[in-house]
Order: structure tokens, then C-alpha cells, then sequence
């Protein structure tokens, strides 16, 4: 059902959570994961500088993660890109060259208003992705992970 699953990552704990669950399916659909994380670049002079001060280490840890994937057996890869552009059209662009079949992001859960004033990456997807998108909330324990992701796949 899922060849392709594009994991939407940053990074954070919340990231980190989703991957239980797109651990789970790929194990569950044989997928392909694309762990696709988004340089935000502050426009410049010169093409722009990363907004986050840590990226080589986050690209470090993300290329681990990526490497216990394919430790454990799954078809996994890490695309990293560049941009001005908001992170939800550039995980959605991406998700389209992949051609996935879904795009799994954690999410804070925030409430209405709070998402209004900061924004999120998971409601921008809602309106800016045309693939199935699954958004993992906060509380998600990672000892249910398997039964949700089979829950999911048999609704």
C-alpha cells in the first residue's frame, strides 16, 4: 500500500516520535523511506545562510538515523535541501519527485491559536501537499506504535 513514505524531519523529539511509526509501516508495506529534511536559509547577500546554527549537526544525526534504518533492513536514504521557500512546500515538492505514497511529520499539537501565531509545518502540508499525509500528535506512546500502524493500515 505504501511504497514510498517520505518522513518529514527536523530533528526535534516530535520527529523523532513519527519515525516509530514509519518504522512500523515500512516493516509492515516493505517501504521505501525518504527521510527529507529542509535547510531553511535566511536570505542573503550571498545566496543566504542557514537559519539554524547546528545543521552540520543535525545533518549528522540525521544521516544516523537514516543509517540504523538500513541497519535494521529498511530501503531508506536521506534528502536534504535548501531554500527559501516555507518548509511545508518544500517537504510537499519533494514528496512529489519521490512519488510518495505518504508523508508522515510530528507535530506540537498546538491549539488553534497557537498555530495561528507560530505557524506548523503539519498544517501547511494540509494545504500545500496533493499526497496522504498522516500527522503524529505528541502523546504518542512508542510501546503502541506497532498496533497503531497496524490499525492504520486495516481501516
Amino acid at each position: 500500500m505504501f511504497e514510498t513514505i517520505v518522513w518529514a524531519t527536523d530533528g526535534s523529539e516530535l520527529a523523532n516520535r513519527a519515525l516509530e511509526t514509519v518504522k512500523d509501516l515500512a516493516a509492515i508495506h516493505d517501504s521505501k523511506v525518504v527521510a527529507v529534511h529542509i535547510n531553511e536559509l535566511v536570505p542573503g547577500r550571498y545566496g543566504g545562510a542557514p537559519l539554524r546554527g547546528d545543521e552540520p549537526d543535525l545533518r549528522e544525526q540525521l544521516a544516523g538515523q537514516v543509517d540504523e534504518l538500513v541497519a535494521a533492513g529498511v530501503n531508506a536514504s536521506l534528502e536534504i535541501r535548501a531554500g527559501h521557500r516555507d518548509v511545508a512546500t518544500q517537504i510537499a515538492q519533494a514528496a512529489e519527485d519521490f512519488d510518495a505514497d505518504l508523508i508522515v511529520v510530528g507535530t506540537h499539537g498546538r491549539g488553534v491559536v497557537a498555530g495561528a501565531v507560530w505557524g506548523s509545518v503539519a498544517k501547511g502540508l494540509c494545504h500545500t501537499s496533493h499526497r496522504p499525509l498522516l500527522v503524529v500528535p505528541p502523546a504518542r506512546s512508542a510501546d503502541r506504535s506497532s498496533d497503531e500502524a497496524e490499525r492504520l493500515t486495516t481501516v
